[in-house]
């Protein structure tokens, strides 16, 4: 098995790749994927080979009949805020306005307080262990694929 993110070897029926650290979640029984975890910043892209990734993983979530992506893209080095993060976010609102996705939530906004988080969490009680939930990680997006 290949690692999605860093291409190396993975181990089988490994649910973190050891080099990257990407892991994937499963649902449950014959639930297939639940989550899984897209690294953008991986390899230092530029923002367009980013995008073109992230559009990439999305079909593939899709096919996967994965339902969450957390997308890491970073915050950018200069403080307010990074190219990849910009662009990635645009990305997604399109995806939003032509139903290709579900939707987003920020990882600022990903507390269980905010009122779409907690309806969210309310449908799927799974999310509520996410690790970076309440963190306010401004550096990733979380996609809501199904």
């Amino acid at each position: 098995m290949v690692c999605s993110v860093c291409g190396n070897e993975r181990e089988a029926g490994s649910r973190v790749c050891r080099y990257c650290g990407t892991e994937l979640e499963t649902e449950g029984a014959g639930g297939g994927v639940f989550h899984k975890i897209i690294n953008l910043e991986h390899g230092r892209p530029f923002a367009e080979a980013a995008i073109r990734r992230l559009l990439s993983e999305i079909e593939s979530a899709r096919l996967e009949r994965v339902r969450f992506l957390t997308v890491i893209h970073g915050y950018g080095s200069s403080g307010k805020g990074g190219v990849i993060r910009d662009e990635c976010r645009k990305t997604l609102d399109y995806l939003c306005s032509t139903k290709a996705i579900k939707g987003y939530i920020s990882g600022e906004n990903f507390s269980g307080a905010a009122g779409p988080v907690k309806n969210l969490l309310r449908r799927f009680p799974a999310l509520a262990h996410n690790k970076n939930l309440g963190r306010g990680n401004q550096g990733i997006t979380l996609v809501f694929i199904q």
